[in-house]
């Protein structure tokens, strides 16, 4: 399934503002809501994570139609990989390994600063990189793996 680019790019503006936040304030419990953000976007997909719901709702309808749309694999994975970054990031603030927390934070700020600044999304050029060097299963001449 394809999606609007815009959405993604949109989703990560608000999620460098949380892990901005996160980083002066070392709340594990905004921490821990961004997790459950990045959770609803890598199993129920961009269009009804948090942060496209807002965007479909809010932004898009003020915007032209997108140009060219894009596969949503990618942005899942991405947000799988944040939602991974969360989790570390809530263990090191939960147990008092502030520096593993602040570290896991400041990963996802500076991977959501290229998103939405920039439009470079790690989380999409790491299951890009992923895809073209993992093998690809074999089908044999009965049709069969």
């Amino acid at each position: 399934m394809d999606i609007d680019p815009r959405g993604p790019r949109f989703g990560a503006l608000i999620t460098l503002v949380v892990f901005a936040v996160v980083l002066i304030t070392g709340s594990v419990w905004l921490l821990a809501a961004q997790g459950l953000v990045f959770a609803a976007g890598s199993l129920l997909g961009m269009r009804r994570s948090p942060y496209g719901l807002l965007y479909r709702w809010l932004v898009r309808p003020r915007l032209g139609p997108p140009k060219e749309l894009e596969p949503e694999a990618p942005p899942r994975f991405a947000q799988g990989t944040g939602l991974l970054i969360s989790v570390i990031g809530v263990i090191g603030y939960g147990t008092g390994v502030t520096a593993l927390g602040m570290a896991a934070a400041a990963a996802g700020l500076i991977a959501a600063f290229l998103n939405g600044v920039f439009g470079l999304c790690l989380g999409c050029e790491m299951y890009l990189l992923i895809r073209r060097i993992w093998p690809g299963r074999q089908v044999t001449d009965a049709g069969r793996i």
